[in-house]
This record gives C-alpha cells, sequence and structure tokens, in this order.
C-alpha cells in the first residue's frame, strides 16, 4: 500500500499547508510547471518525488525531470505528463500511443483545474490536481490525496489549500 500525494502547477511556490501533506504521504508525485527547483528539493528531502517538467520549467527542471514519467505503483500502471488534456481530446503527441498502450492511471496538470474522470473508452482513469500554486486563474489552491494497494486506486481526496 503507497499514500500519493499529487500535485501540480506549483509554478515557484511551497508552503507549511503544502508539505503538512507531503509528510501524510508515502511518495509525491508532481505534474509539473514546477517553477523553481525549491520545490522538488524541499519534497525530496522527506519523501520520494516522480515528477514531469511543464511548459513554463527552464534547464533545470527539464534536465532533472522527463516530459513524460511512466512507471508502475504496486500493481498500477501510471503515465504521468504536463498537458495531456482530457478523455476524447487528449495531446495529439501522445494520444496514439494512449490509444495502443493506456496506463489505468493518467495524469496531467497545465489546466489549473481538478479534474477526475474516468475513460471508458481506454478503461483508464484520468486526474488533474489543479494547482498547488498561487500562480493562474484559479481560485482555490487544491491537490489530491489517494491510496494505491495492489492493482487498487482508493480512498481518494481533494485537497484544498485555501485561495490563492
Amino acid at each position: 500500500m503507497k499514500k500519493i500525494l499529487l500535485l501540480s502547477d506549483t509554478h515557484g511556490h511551497i508552503d507549511d499547508a503544502i508539505m503538512k501533506h507531503v509528510s501524510w504521504s508515502d511518495e509525491v508525485w508532481h505534474a509539473g510547471d514546477i517553477g523553481n527547483l525549491n520545490v522538488t528539493d524541499s519534497i525530496k528531502k522527506i519523501k520520494p518525488l516522480k515528477a514531469v517538467y511543464g511548459n513554463i520549467d527552464g534547464g533545470g527542471a527539464r534536465l532533472e525531470f522527463p516530459l513524460n514519467n511512466r512507471f508502475m505503483c504496486e500493481g498500477v500502471d501510471v503515465w504521468i505528463t504536463h498537458i495531456g488534456r482530457y478523455p476524447g481530446k487528449y495531446n495529439p503527441v501522445i494520444k496514439e500511443e494512449l490509444k495502443v498502450n493506456p496506463p489505468k492511471l493518467f495524469i496531467c496538470g497545465h489546466s489549473h483545474i481538478l479534474k477526475v474522470q474516468f475513460d471508458k473508452t481506454l478503461n483508464l482513469l484520468h486526474m488533474n490536481p489543479g494547482a498547488a500554486g498561487k500562480s493562474g486563474f484559479h481560485q482555490m489552491r487544491t491537490m489530491l490525496r489517494f491510496i494505491i494497494e495492489g492493482d487498487k486506486i482508493k480512498d481518494l481526496e481533494i485537497v484544498e489549500l485555501g485561495k490563492k
């Protein structure tokens, strides 16, 4: 069993509200637009981190993190990318690979809109945790927490960090 904290679009912002949930988790996953490597360095000091770079991230983040990160967590095939879009409207760059070899859990960021949706066509769960940072058009800072046990994704919780 692994407790996962999923966040995105920090845009260089890290604070005690985020770190409290980092402490809860076994692993932290960041879906891009890190903004400043102090964010990921702070997380890595206390928990394992899997991340991707986003469109605002500079050379440091692009050297440290991939554009797409696909891995197994327990019995769940996970794919994280920053600009993945949504079921039925996936990013054309990855659309074919998603069709041919869909993961069980597909995660993206970028939109700053928290959304969890099951894609019946590809039989996968799509998650976007919204934005944990203070930059952007979103009003509420959000993240997701959940548990992966074997091949099950369960106990999904929305974390509201407050207004930006």
